[in-house]
């Protein structure tokens, strides 16, 4: 069978990380995923992250899997006439340049439009392609800390802590990918492509929604509160004898198994602690209980018994224990791939498993204009000599 997305023309002119994550997953379910960079360096998280042989970086080997890699020029005309030749038989543009940029080069959606109604080209920013924010520049950090996301994350009483990953980024990745599918299906039905809008403020929002919701509900402005988490109760880490253990209690069915097990039977009966609310209001004396409990044992023989008797647990892991866990070697979660210039590397795979056409890790990162030669033979029908004469304009960089 095809991949999902088998003859599905991207062109990906995004950069640093949100707009990349998108293709990235449009790539593994078989889009063509043209990725077109600026003459030069390239793309900026080229240099980003720790450097391999052959002059690549881990950052960036790992983020393009499945892409064909080009330069061209977008500030030459001829540059910009070609990338027009393109959009007319590619069925996707994708960027997350700065809003307003790709208007000022007469290469936004009214004019890709003109030249294929139904193209849906979908672009990502911090803010918005409209409202106040809109021209202000943005990367996760920004983002993280406008959207709120940084006032409820670290410890109680800190003063807020980025998320480990670039959330916001990879959200907005995600939007994007989501709004693409969607698009395509309008596509099948009305023949009509149409432009996607993607915030990364507003991915953050949906990630904090239903703290908004309390929030505007009741006035309360939350605040971190380390792992633990206000609306479940016992919801967070603990310390035991040997390492720390994530507990979670998610249903007051639950909590009457978990007292018996843990050795106070007499905590479920406990007025002050009978339902998740009342265990809320009375936080402090019953985390500092179950502290001294948890203490009592080695994380393992907590990790048993616990499990045993359907309670949620789990160990805090580093990565290098993440990369050895027994469930992700089970399932192949991290694959290996034989990268031309920088060796075998370890990646991690396709999250989203389709039982009839799963998508796969086929191809490395491209390097600078790897592929500009063949994509322009391809697409547009380019002989080697019409190549050559476009690259003397300037336009192929």
């Amino acid at each position: 069978m095809l991949l999902p997305l088998e003859g599905v023309k991207v062109l990906d002119l995004s950069h640093a990380l949100a707009g990349p994550f998108c293709s990235t997953m449009l790539g593994d379910y078989g889009a063509q995923v043209i990725k077109i960079e600026p003459p030069g360096l390239g793309d900026i998280a080229r240099a980003w992250g720790s450097p391999m042989p052959g002059g690549e970086t881990d950052y960036f080997a790992s983020l393009h899997r499945n892409k064909k890699g080009m330069v061209l020029d977008l500030k030459n005309p001829q540059g910009k006439e070609t990338f027009l030749r393109m959009v007319e038989r590619c069925d996707i543009v994708l960027e997350n340049y700065r809003a307003g940029a790709l208007t000022r080069l007469g290469l936004d959606y009214a004019t890709a439009r003109k030249r294929n109604p139904g193209i849906i080209y979908c672009s990502i920013s911090g803010f918005g392609q409209d409202g106040p924010y809109r021209d202000r520049p943005a990367l996760d950090l920004i983002l993280q800390a406008e959207s709120g996301m940084i006032s409820v994350t670290g410890e109680a009483g800190g003063h807020g802590a980025r998320a480990g990953v670039s959330i916001a980024d990879l959200t907005a990745g995600m939007n994007a990918a989501f709004g693409i599918m969607l698009a395509l299906r309008a596509k099948e039905q009305s023949g009509i492509g149409q432009a996607i809008d993607v915030s990364m403020m507003e991915g953050q929002l949906a990630l904090l929604g239903t703290m908004i919701a309390n929030h505007c509900a009741s006035g309360e402005i939350p605040k971190p509160m380390g792992t633990a988490y206000k609306a479940l109760l016992p919801y967070q880490t603990f310390q035991t004898r040997t390492r720390d253990l994530a507990l979670a209690v998610g249903s007051e069915k639950l909590w009457k198994i978990f007292c018996p097990v843990i050795g106070c039977p007499e905590l479920a009966d406990d007025p002050r602690y009978r339902t998740n609310g009342e265990r809320n209001t009375n936080r402090d004396g019953l985390i500092a209980k179950l502290q001294q409990v948890f203490l009592t044992r080695p994380y393992e023989e907590w990790e048993a018994l616990l499990t045993k008797h359907g309670i949620p647990v789990g160990a805090i892991n580093n990565l290098a224990q993440v990369v050895d866990h027994p469930q992700v070697k089970s399932r192949g979660s991290i694959v290996d791939i034989d990268h031309p210039r920088a060796g075998k590397m370890r990646v991690v795979g396709v999250p989203v498993r389709l039982s009839e056409t799963p998508g796969s890790v086929r191809t490395p990162s491209p390097s600078l204009g790897e592929h500009t030669d063949q994509v322009l033979g391809e697409l547009l029908g380019l002989s080697a000599s019409e190549i050559d004469a476009l690259r003397a304009t300037g336009a192929l960089g």
